[in-house]
């Protein structure tokens, strides 16, 4: 590579190029908090066993982080496939209790317990949602966060105000997870996208599963405790 092309890859931003990856804790705290929360739920909402999945979660988390400690930038198969059931895992738990909670709420009388008590349980499936789908966001942009490392790929699945405005971030700005989890968090909330935009079918598709999760949660959660209030 001549003075000239490494030049040209230098002002590349970093999202753009080969990167030392970033680090894998923001992540795992995230699952662990998910983890956490499921197994808060009560009996009636969780997956039975109740703490097969969970333990699951942890486990693959320890093998994932044994593995590949530090930064994530070991392009392996089986090191991507370890991470996409982990997240798959945090998906099946959550969408069983998402499942359980709508299904208790149209009964007549339901076993929800307290207004309070509603809330924490519906919160926990919430705030769990969103952290999973933050998981897959993190995963399928650009082919995953050691893809990303590598800048194998030229076209985004998620377009950042930084992506399409270079001049609004420094050059070694790259998207790393909590970036996604706040495009989880607003399209959780807005039952929308905002300022990033998904520009992949499969993104657009992610985000569409998680609106329409979140919305039947939260509207029938907020319509049951009100109900629960009044009586």
């Amino acid at each position: 590579m001549d003075e000239q092309e490494v030049s040209g890859h230098l002002r590349l931003p970093a999202w753009r190029r080969r990167t030392a990856g970033e680090h894998r804790w923001p992540a795992a705290l995230a699952v662990v908090a998910a983890a956490v929360m499921q197994l808060s739920l009560p009996k009636r909402l969780a997956m039975p066993p109740r703490f097969l999945l969970p333990t699951l979660e942890i486990l693959l988390l320890v093998g994932l982080t044994a593995a590949d400690p530090g930064r994530i930038n070991r392009r392996e198969r089986h090191l991507r496939l370890t991470g996409i059931v982990l997240i798959a895992a945090v998906s099946l738990a959550n969408m069983w209790s998402a499942a359980r909670l709508v299904t208790e709420l149209l009964r007549s009388k339901p076993a929800a317990g307290s207004a309070a008590a509603l809330i924490v349980n519906g919160g926990s499936i919430y705030l769990t949602n969103i952290i999973a789908f933050a998981l897959w966001y993190w995963e399928m942009d650009r082919g995953g966060p050691a893809a990303r490392s590598h800048g194998v790929e030229c076209y985004p699945d998620f377009l950042f105000p930084q992506m399409s405005s270079p001049d609004l971030a420094p050059p070694e700005w790259e998207p790393a997870f909590f970036d996604y989890l706040y495009v989880s968090f607003t399209n959780a909330t807005a039952f929308s996208p905002t300022d990033v935009m998904p520009l992949s079918r499969p993104a657009k598709a992610m985000m569409l599963l998680q609106s329409a999760v979140a919305l039947s949660t939260v509207a029938l959660v907020i319509a049951r405790a009100i109900n629960i209030l009044q009586q």
